[in-house]
């Protein structure tokens, strides 16, 4: 016999659905009065927060007031659907598809027996209900398809997401109102009223490239005419340009660079731009001097170099001569 209820997944439920549902009954009411208290002492901290002008503090205990409150709510559901299921499970027993009448009943503890992780009878239920019923029907309940029959008040208590501006203000008015406090809730409204600011594509600019395109251009006054010498930085070809950007020899590095770490600029090759710099540092004649005391060794070290070089001209072809005549 017991191989024919198999065969026609009956006589699946039995004792073991009765028990676990009489536990998840007993389960959830220990739960809810003691979600009671929590929930007094939490809304009167809030009040203590209002009345001691803690809006921001108590704008971010509000949330978890309405999560255990929608906790709560969905409980005393899930109460009330278990003992409907245990006051009919000969009938889940003796039919081999769930039954209509108890088609929400059952869909709606599959759906939250995952999602209330303090009631692990619960899913012991669930695990039932997927030996009889095959786990399509357990998946369809679970990713609420659409020929379930999910309750859905439960969806909404038991869905996790931030509560909106709107149900949060309305909860600290209650608040307020329940223990006493006056409290001017036009700052907490004007804070709930602002849109968060989208900051995905990065900060927005100060003004658009459309208004840029339309801002007028600078104009270049008549007695100074626009020229190469004007901005030697912009005119690379120039010859100013070519001064202010050429590479340094070893003579002007010798210039550039003075004894006390300075960088004087070289007054009769130096441009405008090199004079704008030049006058905004102090120069001393002590740097001038070592700067012509430099120069003038560099000069003399060029000479004797080229000097030398001749001089190894001069005697590589003396040797080649009498190396030919030999």
């Amino acid at each position: 016999m017991s191989l024919l209820n198999q065969l026609f997944n009956r006589g699946l439920l039995g004792a073991k659905c009765k028990t676990c549902l009489n536990l998840a009954i007993s389960r959830i009411k220990l739960l809810q009065n003691k979600r009671d208290v929590q929930l007094k002492l939490m809304r009167k901290e809030i009040a203590q927060f209002l009345l001691a002008g803690q809006e921001a503090i108590a704008r971010i205990r509000v949330e978890h007031v309405i999560r255990e409150q929608n906790i709560w709510a969905a409980y005393e559901i899930l109460e009330m659907f278990c003992e409907f299921v245990l006051a009919r499970v000969p009938i889940l027993e003796s039919q081999r598809e769930c039954p209509t009448e108890l088609r929400e009943a059952v869909a709606s503890i599959i759906f939250a027996a995952p999602r209330c992780s303090d009631l692990p009878d619960l899913l012991h239920v669930r695990n039932l209900f997927a030996a009889k019923y095959g786990k399509e029907f357990i998946a369809a309940a679970s990713e609420l398809r659409p020929d379930t029959s999910v309750n859905r008040t439960i969806i909404e208590k038991l869905y996790v997401r931030a509560p909106s501006g709107e149900v949060k203000l309305k909860v600290l008015k209650e608040i307020a109102q329940e223990h006493n406090v006056k409290w001017d809730s036009s700052q907490t409204e004007a804070e709930f009223s602002k849109k968060p600011e989208d900051l995905l594509d990065g900060p927005k600019p100060v003004c658009s490239d459309a208004a840029v395109s339309r801002a007028p251009s600078r104009q270049v006054p008549p007695e100074h005419p626009p020229s190469n010498e004007a901005n030697p930085i912009t005119s690379r070809h120039g010859k100013q340009g070519a001064q202010c950007f050429k590479s340094p020899s070893p003579a002007d590095n010798m210039l550039l660079w003075s004894s006390d770490g300075t960088h004087p600029s070289n007054d009769h090759n130096a441009g405008p731009a090199c004079n704008i710099r030049k006058e905004t540092r102090p120069q001393s004649s002590e740097i001038l001097e070592k700067a012509q005391a430099a120069i003038a060794a560099a000069d003399r070290a060029s000479a004797a170099a080229r000097a030398a070089a001749e001089l190894a001209n001069v005697k590589f072809s003396s040797w080649k001569l009498e190396e030919g005549k030999s």
